[in-house]
């Protein structure tokens, strides 16, 4: 993938590009990682590159069916408040389990299910703001659109997160890293990651 978004015709295009520039950033940032690598800590946050990566697939599926269910607020799900808790610090814990091409496919199922709604959905319809502390209380609704900028804006931020963190674990940027997964030729200004050679 290039290190822009694709040229846009329109709002529609412009959010799905913007969108798929961000979820792809998670792909570069996990790049050559090992499953016991993606579960590294390199910071002080608690945060690791595979947690990241599948937080942002219950973002994705969270804000999905928001946008998915307006103008209503999306139906019970059945799960307890504690079962939602457990979930929500499972998505922030490398799990004995946990694997890279586990936690990418279902990244991947994620992503492709909101571009799918990028394509589909009414930007226009409300979406009712949900009663928490940090929402407003002087909005009643968003909107679909509002929603999608809101995901861009969440992924980027997390995103960012995945840099640093990688970046701790073994040096490399992501320029670097999109170099390495794309082919990139080398030049005096890039050199595109490649993987130690073993010992």
């Amino acid at each position: 993938m290039p290190a822009h978004a694709t040229p846009v015709a329109d709002e529609r295009s412009a959010l799905a590009a913007y969108l798929i520039q961000q979820q792809d950033a998670f792909r570069c940032a996990v790049y050559g990682l090992t499953d016991e690598q993606a579960g590294t800590r390199s910071t002080l946050s608690r945060l690791t590159v595979g947690t990241l990566i599948k937080h942002v697939t219950g973002v994705q599926e969270t804000w999905l069916r928001v946008a998915r269910a307006a103008p209503d607020t999306p139906g019970d799900d059945g799960r307890t408040d504690q079962d939602r808790m457990a979930a929500h610090q499972a998505s922030f814990t490398w799990l004995p389990g946990d694997t890279v091409a586990a936690v990418l496919t279902a990244y991947d199922e994620a992503s492709g299910r909101v571009l799918d709604a990028v394509g589909r959905l009414d930007l226009d319809t409300p979406v009712p703001v949900p009663p928490a502390p940090w929402n407003p209380t002087d909005v009643e609704a968003w909107s679909v659109r509002w929603v999608w900028f809101h995901l861009i804006e969440e992924l980027a931020r997390h995103a960012g997160h995945a840099d640093i963190i990688r970046e701790g674990i073994d040096g490399a940027q992501m320029y670097e890293l999109m170099g390495g997964r794309e082919g990139w030729p080398e030049t005096p200004w890039l050199k595109p990651w490649r993987a130690p050679e073993p010992a």
